[in-house]
């Protein structure tokens, strides 16, 4: 005999939660885009005839909250257009 689960009952989120969702999206975004770039830093290592080691890429800045910030609000303008 299977067992029948009640219907899941979901409530809108005020915008608090609407906002602290486009913020957690943001920082996987910036989160994976930086992850991205220092993955394309590493892979661009150069050995030199003398034995150092140069880069062919600029080693990215790690994001701070500015930029956490600004994709957010990109992301939540994007949201706001309803496209």
């Amino acid at each position: 005999m299977s067992m029948k689960l009640a219907p899941e009952i979901k409530f809108n989120k005020n915008g608090y939660e609407i906002r602290t969702d486009v913020l957690e999206m943001a920082k996987e975004i910036t989160l994976q885009e930086y992850k991205a770039k220092f993955g394309e830093w590493e892979m661009s290592v150069e050995k030199n005839k003398d034995g150092s080691v140069t880069h062919k890429v600029k080693m990215p800045d790690f994001p701070n909250m500015d930029i956490f910030l600004a994709n957010a609000e990109r992301l939540y303008s994007f949201i706001n257009q309803g496209k």
